[in-house]
């Protein structure tokens, strides 16, 4: 049975750190070979260049080295270095990650402008490779929309490696390869967060190989081939769940197969910003 938002997904944290780590290295390899004129590209971030897309790649990996360092803190509250936050799940994390953007832009351009990109990057593989082995993966870590489970947030470091990668190739021309298990976490937490935010079963959507949900409220389909399907690869999923890709211009472009009165996603997308 597909998962759904009634039983969330478990992903294995021995997997989900050698992903990080995989997809953090794949990207540093990468935007070692760019030229300074190449840093300097427009990306589809609105203004930000190749070298402030890179900046927040380092800042998604940096992130996790710095959230150990604060809960490794004297504890000053009840609810210890966390700062009173209430304890989120990554579902939540994507559903909630919008209102964070202009903080995140300003943080960007601010690490992006300290010192070379190079230096950014050996500074982050430097303290990750340093405070990440010792670490608990229930380790309860603070963050700017909830705190979480380092195990949790690691899932949310996938998602942010793979789709910001996509954003450096979709810029550069350069083809960044994606860990697998980076990309499926990736494509089963964006699918995951469809169903959440469209609960229900008349429509199926699957993203071979990685995902299958069902969501929308309708008629519960049981057996055989669901009335309403949807079907598309990992990149154009994730492309269409984060807001790169619009719903009509994936079906012009045969990147979407969709049957059923209920396969429209268009109100539904994206379903994290």
């Amino acid at each position: 049975m597909p998962p759904s938002q009634k039983r969330a997904r478990r992903y294995d944290p021995a997997r989900t750190r050698s992903a990080v780590l995989a997809q953090f290295g794949n990207v540093r390899e990468a935007v070692g070979t760019l030229s300074a004129e190449q840093l300097d590209l427009p990306t589809r971030l609105g203004d930000w260049t190749v070298r402030e897309l890179a900046a927040h790649l380092v800042m998604a990996v940096e992130s996790v080295s710095r959230h150990l360092d604060e809960s490794a803190q004297p504890p000053e509250t009840s609810a210890g270095s966390t700062g009173g936050q209430r304890e989120i799940t990554v579902l939540e994390w994507a559903a909630t990650t919008g209102p964070a953007a202009g903080r995140i832009a300003e943080d960007t351009r601010g690490i992006a402008a300290s010192v070379t990109t190079e230096q950014l990057f050996d500074r982050a593989a430097a303290r990750i490779a340093e405070r990440l082995p010792a670490a608990a993966d229930d380790l309860l870590l603070p963050g700017r929309v909830g705190a979480m489970r380092l195990g949790d947030y690691l899932v949310t470091r996938c998602v942010e490696l793979v789709v910001h990668t996509d954003d450096l190739n979709h810029a550069t021309g350069l083809k960044v390869p994606y860990d697998r298990q980076a990309l499926a976490t990736c494509t089963r937490l964006l699918a995951d967060a469809l169903a959440a935010k469209a609960p229900g079963a008349s429509t199926e959507v699957r993203i071979p190989p990685y995902a299958v949900v069902q969501c929308i409220e309708g008629p519960r389909h049981t057996r055989g081939t669901p009335p309403n399907v949807v079907e598309t690869d990992p990149l154009t999923w994730i492309r269409l769940a984060t807001g790169r890709t619009e719903w009509t211009a994936a079906l012009e472009d045969a990147q979407v197969t969709a049957s059923g009165e209920r396969a429209d996603l268009s109100e539904l997308l994206p379903v994290m910003s």
